[in-house]
């Protein structure tokens, strides 16, 4: 027999999809935004005339990036970075959550406290950005050169921005749900601590680790901030997307608050701010694909990855 709703479960579920609906709106209308600028005409563009529909059609924008080569080089070093450090990250904090799950580990809980420790306060800008040059000079060294090239301070970007202790205490939980007797078995049947770890415990936590991946992938493609730092003085060549996009925003448009200093390499004419607009939105959602086509394969292991790797029993 169909229960009967409550009134204020009623008005709990209206607000609720109500809500909802708008936040989704909000999500989603960046998006539309974007595109429609990508095939508006640059005019309709620079004078606002673009709200959610593309204005005067056209499509130079999208033929602009598509045959932007250095976009796409760009492009791919974002990829690049992206695959290789979503990797790194994924293999050292599997590691790491798996010696940390375990009860015989010696120092257990003080390697645990100064994780979480790491979580409640950040080192700073300045303190990481000198761990970053340091941790390039050891390469460096490692490899017997003097000076960096493009293609060491890609893998510093890689190597040494890979610590996430969230990501590492979710595995660590996820870890410690794996029931003992199943490792036990395993190892009266003659399987190393590697083994168990690859037969046994990935494989109850796939969840989990795809969820981590997830967010390791994330943050490594829409990762700026760092990777300025490091590669804002490199050619151009070895930038990742992000950066090359904040370059063509310094270089063409407003968009900093700083007049544009067309001086240093442009192409568009300095006039036309809504040409260069239409360009800066093609790229945006050039650069939003590869998540949107990735999110919703991995979209099913989220909720139960981090409700497996959130909740300690």
């Amino acid at each position: 027999m169909k229960r009967k709703m409550e009134v204020s479960e009623l008005i709990f579920k209206i607000i609720a999809y109500v809500l909802l609906i708008i936040f989704s709106a909000l999500c989603i209308y960046p998006l539309l935004y974007a595109l429609s600028s990508m095939f508006s005409g640059f005019d309709a563009v620079r004078d606002g005339k673009v709200v959610l529909w593309p204005v005067d059609v056209q499509g130079k924008a999208f033929m602009y990036v598509a045959k932007n080569s250095t976009f796409w080089i760009n492009y791919a070093n974002t990829l690049f970075v992206t695959f290789v450090g979503t990797i790194w990250c994924l293999v050292y904090s599997i590691l790491g959550a798996y010696a940390l799950s375990k009860k015989r580990l010696m120092g257990r809980h003080g390697f645990n406290f100064f994780l979480v420790f790491t979580m409640w306060f950040a080192a700073g800008v300045v303190p990481t950005y000198l761990n970053y040059q340091q941790t390039g000079e050891i390469f460096a060294s490692i490899a017997g050169k003097n000076t960096f090239t493009d293609i060491d301070l890609k893998w510093l970007i890689v190597i040494a921005m890979g610590m996430n202790a969230t990501n590492i205490v979710l595995l660590r939980n996820s870890f410690e749900g794996v029931p003992s007797e199943i490792e036990e078995a395993a190892r009266i049947d003659g399987a190393t601590e590697l083994q168990i770890l690859t037969k046994v415990y990935i494989p109850m936590s796939k969840a989990t680790i795809a969820t981590v991946a997830l967010f390791f992938g994330i943050s490594r493609w829409n990762g700026y901030f760092w990777a300025y730092k490091v590669l804002g003085g490199a050619q151009s060549y070895s930038w990742p997307v992000q950066v090359y996009m904040r370059d063509f925003i310094k270089i063409e448009t407003n968009l900093t608050g700083i007049a544009p200093s067309r001086e240093n390499g442009s192409t568009i004419g300095a006039d036309n701010l809504g040409e260069a607009l239409s360009y800066l939105y093609s790229m945006v959602v050039f650069a939003m694909i590869p998540i949107l086509i990735i999110y919703p394969f991995i979209q099913k292991y989220f909720a139960k990855g981090v409700n497996m790797g959130g909740v300690k029993e």
